[in-house]
């Protein structure tokens, strides 16, 4: 079955870098776009970034520049390196997948994994 595993998350202070991971199982990575999703207490789950199968990436305007979403097709994983982290950027981080399955979408998520950056 599909399986998505986060991990990397700390507490770090303002101005640090956090790097997370998410190792994926299940179906054939290579060929599919993955994505770093976030959702900060009392908030919905927000767009972070994404990374298509052919290493094309898209941002979320509040981490442009700060964030930087990769791949490694060998070893299934897809990173995200966080520099420059600011308190705004303390949430529970997701990783997904989302699968087109007929007319629909299948999501995806892993268990989270939690980033804290104190002021």
């Amino acid at each position: 079955q599909v399986q998505l595993v986060e991990s990397g998350g700390d507490l770090v202070q303002t101005g640090g870098s956090l790097r997370l991971s998410c190792a994926a199982s299940g179906f054939i990575f290579s060929i599919n776009t993955m994505a770093w999703y976030r959702q900060a207490p009392g908030k919905q789950r927000e767009f972070v970034a994404t990374i298509t199968s052919a290493g094309r990436t898209n941002y979320a305007d509040s981490v442009k520049g700060r964030f930087t979403i990769s791949r490694d097709n060998a070893k299934n994983t897809v990173s995200l390196q966080m520099n420059s982290l600011k308190p705004e950027d303390t949430a529970v981080y997701y990783c997904n997948w989302n699968n087109p399955i007929g007319l629909g979408t299948r999501h995806y998520w892993g268990q989270g994994t939690q980033v804290t950056v104190s002021s």
